[in-house]
């Protein structure tokens, strides 16, 4: 049973590998998979007394698991680069995050969406909709240093607030997004000039694949 379990890892590791020469992350996927899925094969074959095979056998599902949730991740990534006003990373494999200026969506010091931003977000919730098997999506406000900490720190989750209740009347459950305020605190560049201050006035939409 244990070298049954073991030839199918390797052949689905070989397949997946085949599959993603091309693709890092999805390979990435894989591999990550593959070990999540051992531990968790292990435990369940120690609770029927073979934790060596239920470790080779959970690697399988894992592997192909993951690599599944990494290409779904790669696709998710390429149709939200084709909406336009927003910035898109991928910090890593199981991650994807989109970034959007406060002044795109907000007049200033306000928390009411703007009328020519909510196409953006509606083409963001398009997307969102569609992968939500596996989004996690967390909205987090974030501001320049202008004013008190307490403002700033009010209207941040404010923001947040908004683009998550928008994003959530689009279609996007709401069991997979939160909303955050974060103020002042997390910087992307100086607040001592103008166009500094303008990165630091944002809403970023960070997406994660369910850990699940």
């Amino acid at each position: 049973m244990i070298r049954k379990a073991a030839v199918l890892l390797l052949i689905a590791l070989f397949a997946v590998s085949c599959a993603t020469t091309d693709n890092d992350k999805t390979a990435k996927g894989a591999a990550v998979g593959a070990g999540a899925g051992a531990v968790a094969g292990a435990v369940i074959g120690n609770q029927s007394g073979n934790n060596r095979t239920g470790a080779a056998v959970g690697a399988v599902a894992g592997a192909v698991i993951g690599a599944a949730i990494g290409r779904r991740m790669d696709q998710q990534e390429r149709e939200l680069r084709e909406i336009q006003g927003v910035e898109v990373s991928r910090p890593s494999e199981g991650e994807i995050e989109v970034s959007l200026t406060s002044d795109i969506l907000f007049d200033t010091d306000s928390s009411a969406l703007r009328s020519d931003s909510r196409q953006t977000l509606r083409e963001l919730a398009t997307t969102f909709s569609r992968y939500s098997d596996i989004n996690n999506i967390e909205v987090s406000g974030h501001t320049d240093s202008t004013g008190t900490d307490d403002h700033n720190l009010g209207l941040s989750q404010r923001r947040a607030g908004a683009v998550r209740d928008y994003l959530a009347d689009q279609g996007v459950p709401t069991g997979r997004i939160v909303a955050r305020g974060y103020g002042e605190s997390r910087p992307k560049s100086s607040n001592d000039t103008p166009s500094g201050r303008q990165l630091n006035r944002r809403v970023e939409i960070n997406i994660r694949a369910q850990e699940s």
